[in-house]
């Protein structure tokens, strides 16, 4: 099972996908890096992923960067869980 990809919470909102590929790079080679924002204002919602070349590298990431303070805000790193097949938080409106 591949587990090389992060989930960093609790970021500043001026955190960049440049500052997380900078910062987690310490622990390896970074294959993307990326910051989840809002769709309609395009603003920061706070949270973002790192993928990583191999595994040694994100559980590295986890143990090194979880309460880590950038910006003032004590980082949330944990292992990303894959979204399952039919799991969307989008509702049916027609209920």
């Amino acid at each position: 099972m591949k587990i090389n990809k992060i989930y960093i919470g609790n970021m500043s909102y001026s955190t960049t996908e440049n500052d997380l590929a900078s910062l987690f790079g310490q622990c390896g080679n970074v294959t993307s890096a990326s910051v989840i924002k809002d769709r309609y204002t395009g603003r920061s919602k706070g949270f973002g992923f790192v993928e990583f070349e191999n595994n040694d590298s994100a559980n590295a990431a986890v143990e090194k960067f979880n309460g880590y303070d950038l910006g003032g805000r004590q980082l949330r790193v944990n292992i990303a869980m894959n979204k399952q097949e039919g799991d969307s938080r989008r509702r049916d409106s027609r209920n």
